[in-house]
């Protein structure tokens, strides 16, 4: 099935800055919350827990980003649909016909593969399969604008600058790292994930923790979420392009029942906007190197 692609507008939201003054890159993946009705009436969830998976509102809590001379690229498509943050071949033969077996990949055997098959708590979102014809076509339409985007905003970025840090943000339930944490131990309340230094040298990862701790939130480190597929393909610290992957507890700003903002919602954003700056300031170098 060949199809063209979808138009971006309904793929991502892509806000830019005036100009471009730091070298760092925001891309939110997964709070995509564009749940057509047709796949709705595909699916065998109901519309709120369908949307159990997404990082609902977390485009809203780095929407500063632009302010501060960096871009956001946001995605608009939901991840139940569609997972950006996964290899376009992390295909799951349990919910797509016509595949052989394929080795074994952990994220694929859980059943969250680029097409996902459950949503959080391993509920199936789909009564059968789907066609092979339709994952690819999905994948074509909606998996490939998002990346071209992606990584033509960190290419410019690391011309410009000579280096980039692209925060790809998300959110973890509330209840995500209990089986991580020791008694007695303090709840960490935002994960930073670098793939265990292969995506992100140590000063950026150490620039990114100041920032959060500074705003007075608890931090830990690779554990239990190191960074997916866009940590793997766009951390190079060897060339200057680095990836720290954010995930901050739902709590802190939503009701995750009712998939709303919480009353405070605001006053968690502005903490986010200061974390954000605290980031971008140190990352804007004296001249771009396109200007020199």
């Amino acid at each position: 099935m060949t199809l063209p692609a979808a138009p971006p507008s309904d793929v991502y939201a892509l806000h830019r800055p005036a100009r471009q003054t730091t070298a760092v890159v925001f891309s939110s993946p997964h709070s995509g919350s564009d749940y057509r009705p047709e796949f709705i009436a595909r699916s065998a969830l109901d519309r709120r827990t369908i949307r159990s998976s997404e990082d609902a509102f977390v485009d809203r809590l780095f929407d500063m980003a632009p302010q501060l001379g960096a871009p956001l690229l946001a995605a608009r498509v939901p991840r139940a649909f569609i997972d950006l943050n996964r290899a376009p071949d992390e295909l799951d033969p349990a919910v797509i016909e016509g595949l052989a077996r394929t080795p074994h990949n952990p994220r694929v055997s859980s059943g969250l593969g680029v097409i996902p098959r459950v949503v959080a708590g391993g509920r199936a979102i789909y009564s059968g399969k789907l066609p092979l014809a339709e994952a690819e076509a999905r994948i074509a339409r909606f998996w490939h604008p998002y990346h071209r985007a992606l990584h033509g905003l960190v290419e410019q970025t690391h011309r410009q600058f000579g280096e980039v840090l692209l925060i790809d943000c998300h959110s973890m339930p509330h209840e995500a790292i209990d089986a991580h944490v020791r008694p007695g131990q303090a709840r960490p309340e935002v994960v930073l994930g670098d793939r265990f230094g292969a995506a992100a040298g140590r000063d950026m990862m150490d620039r990114v923790e100041a920032a959060f701790s500074g705003a007075g939130l608890r931090v830990a480190r690779n554990a239990p979420f190191a960074g997916a597929y866009i940590a793997q393909a766009y951390g190079r610290p060897s060339r200057n392009s680095h990836v720290v992957q954010i995930e901050i507890d739902r709590a802190l700003y939503m009701d995750e029942q009712r998939i709303l903002p919480r009353s405070d919602f605001a006053t968690f954003r502005a903490l986010m906007a200061g974390v954000m700056a605290e980031i971008t300031v140190g990352l804007r170098g004296a001249m771009p190197l396109a200007a020199e």
